[in-house]
């Protein structure tokens, strides 16, 4: 199964899942973030214009990190025990043109080294598999058609990686929210590692489209027309982390997403990640039975072959379920040829207004690309998301 993320995650989350991220995996760990203040030092990262929260930099020293030797390479550090997996240590210090234009262009997907099974064919299957959907290039520009839609980059103990990720509303920041919504896999290493590092978003990566090759001649302010947006607070389902990652880690796809809270690389006069984007989307954590849903829209970047993951991709479809075991949510499944890459993209449905509202994420599939299946968003992704809104309530 490939594992929908790019690089060497997809292998960390799920045999068979598309990982369409780039690169990694982890130990154990629990499911909120740090948990940052707004009081604050000065940032030591190289990011100037940037502080660092008192309470991150002293839970920094408690692991025994030096945000020096972070910035000077102590992040390749994957030890046990200096891999934080628990749900209150993710720490993620910008490090000013880390991400750079080389470094972007050279992300790829991890490389799953599954072979090409089938999980529809494991016990808990319900709807026949249905039919592949060619996946379609999103109209341009992105910032007009699909505003808030990105590029997710990170580093794992195998490399460098990349997935897609989402700007979602958030209801105690109307209209301002920070918010972004992935796949669990593309942020942690689940039962065997812990949280990935460098986490970076990049929303409407390539506003213009077209490929590699042509992105190759563009400013690099096409690249991040939006800014580069570092990850400072992330969450993920305790089942993930507890279970889920490397083989057998497809049992833990209904539990495969993540909320991230970021900030901004350089300054941006106090705008949010939504005004930047152009746009956030709803959640929907009560969304109707799959039948009643007439079609479905999956998003992101895939960046395995036919495609090159500059330019962002999609599928509709009506969606199907797809169950990896009957304790376990039942995934939604559509037919779609997104590659590695694509994970942690949005899916979509359309709300009574007629605007899109994500009701999952691109999660996992077989390899070669057939369909895709993604994670519903129940009761336990609600509260991860109630929790994440309110620590950040007061502050921005």
């Amino acid at each position: 199964m490939r594992s929908i993320r790019r690089p060497v995650l997809a292998a960390a989350a799920l045999t068979a899942v598309m990982a369409l991220t780039a690169t990694g995996c982890g130990p154990e760990g629990d499911n909120a973030g740090a948990n940052p203040s707004q009081s604050a030092a000065q940032d030591t990262t190289g990011g100037g214009d940037f502080k660092i929260p008192q309470e991150i930099q002293d839970k920094l020293k408690e692991h025994g990190v030096d945000l020096d030797k972070w910035k000077n390479g102590e992040w390749k550090n994957w030890d046990r025990d200096k891999w934080l997996r628990e749900a209150g240590e993710f720490i993620n210090p910008i490090i000013k043109d880390f991400w750079d234009k080389d470094k972007i262009d050279k992300v790829k997907p991890p490389q799953d080294p599954s072979k090409p099974e089938d999980i529809s064919e494991d016990q808990g299957k319900t709807d026949p598999e249905p039919a592949a959907v060619p996946a379609q290039a999103v109209k341009t520009p992105y910032t007009s058609t699909a505003p808030g839609v990105g590029l997710l980059l990170f580093s794992t103990p195998k490399g460098e990686s990349r997935c897609s990720a989402t700007v979602v509303k958030d209801p105690a920041h109307p209209g301002k929210s920070n918010l972004v919504w992935t796949a669990a896999h593309c942020v942690h290493a689940g039962k065997n590692g812990g949280w990935y590092r460098n986490m970076m978003f990049v929303p409407n990566f390539n506003k213009t489209g077209g490929s590699a090759g042509q992105l190759k001649n563009k400013p690099f302010e096409d690249r991040v027309p939006s800014g580069k947006w570092w990850a400072d607070d992330m969450a993920t389902s305790q089942q993930w982390i507890k279970d889920g990652g490397a083989v057998p880690g497809v049992p833990m796809a209904p539990y495969d997403y993540a909320l991230m809270h970021v900030k901004p690389e350089q300054s941006t006069g106090g705008k949010s990640l939504e005004e930047m984007a152009g746009g956030a989307y709803k959640v929907d954590f009560n969304a109707p039975a799959m039948a009643k849903i007439p079609s479905l829209t999956a998003q992101g970047y895939p960046a395995e072959p036919p495609f090159d993951g500059a330019a962002q991709q999609q599928c509709t479809d009506k969606p199907t379920r797809l169950s990896m075991d009957a304790k376990k949510p039942t995934m939604y499944r559509i037919g779609c040829t997104m590659t590695g890459g694509s994970s942690g993209g949005p899916w979509f449905v359309k709300g009574a207004d007629g605007k899109p509202v994500l009701v999952s994420n691109m999660s996992m599939g077989p390899r070669p690309a057939r369909w895709s299946a993604g994670p519903h968003l129940g009761p336990e992704a609600k509260s991860l998301f109630d929790n994440m809104s309110k620590k950040w309530a007061s502050k921005q």
